[in-house]
């Protein structure tokens, strides 16, 4: 099983007393976490508990208020180019897929290794296609989003990540915008990514994708992690009352 290989001792994401606000409503409240290299994480919870403000807090999309965040070493503040160091370590995948509709989909995975990391043409255009291949779409190249399904979409935003060659990739409900027969296609590649290694941070309702693929399951509510086990036992004995009424909701 995927959630059974070993994983190397040293964390590559460590969050300390993580604050954060809006105005006057607290929406994340001393949050700690620690990932290691390799491990997989699913992040659930009812809407407006922070999941997804958590995770965009790892990449500075969004800004937090108090505690520490430190990707591979290093701590994340709020220096443009410190940023943009763990910006390319990280990549992110959204609800909504942002591809640039005026672009191919070959333009869009190569955009950001041309520009950002300097990567000649030609070796970009060889390395997104690779990516396009193990996201099983490489006919579709040479196309413009408006011209794929949802599905395929989702799997380019996630080649184009790819294309940047991350150590950990995040997923902010990647299949909640998709009609149901196209949630297997791209919950398919997140298996494969999971298998062959990838560090995962994952907010999703996919629970069997849960069982399958995490290590740890964090169920969250009102800002706060209120539950943190592994799927066997935050599935069948979970220890709140608030995570055991989530569960009979959405199971």
């Amino acid at each position: 099983m995927i959630k059974q290989q070993q994983l190397t001792q040293s964390p590559i994401i460590t969050i300390n007393q993580l604050n954060k606000w809006y105005d006057d409503f607290h929406v994340l409240r001393d949050i700690n976490l620690s990932v290691a290299q390799g491990e997989k994480i699913v992040i659930c919870g009812p809407s407006g508990s922070g999941k997804s403000t958590l995770i965009r807090c790892i990449n500075a999309l969004e800004e937090h208020q108090g505690g520490e965040i430190n990707v591979d070493g290093s701590p994340l503040s709020q220096d443009i180019k410190q940023i943009e160091k763990i910006r390319q370590q990280v990549g992110m995948v959204f609800q909504q897929f942002n591809l640039f509709p005026h672009l191919t989909v070959l333009q869009n995975c190569t955009l950001a290794p041309i520009w950002v990391k300097k990567v000649p043409v030609k070796q970009a255009e060889a390395e997104a296609m690779a990516y396009l291949e193990r996201v099983n779409i490489p006919e579709q190249a040479d196309k413009y989003p408006g011209q794929l399904s949802g599905g395929q979409q989702q799997r380019v935003a996630i080649a184009r990540s790819l294309c940047m060659k991350p150590k950990v990739m995040l997923f902010d409900e990647p299949t909640s915008a998709l009609d149901p027969e196209m949630i297997k296609e791209v919950l398919d590649v997140m298996v494969e990514l999971a298998n062959a290694g990838m560090t995962m941070l994952c907010v999703t309702h996919e629970m069997n994708f849960a069982r399958t693929v995490a290590d740890r399951v964090l169920f969250m509510d009102e800002g706060q992690v209120i539950e943190e086990a592994s799927p066997d036992l935050f599935f069948t004995q979970p220890a709140s009352e608030r995570t055991k009424a989530f569960l009979g909701q959405i199971l």
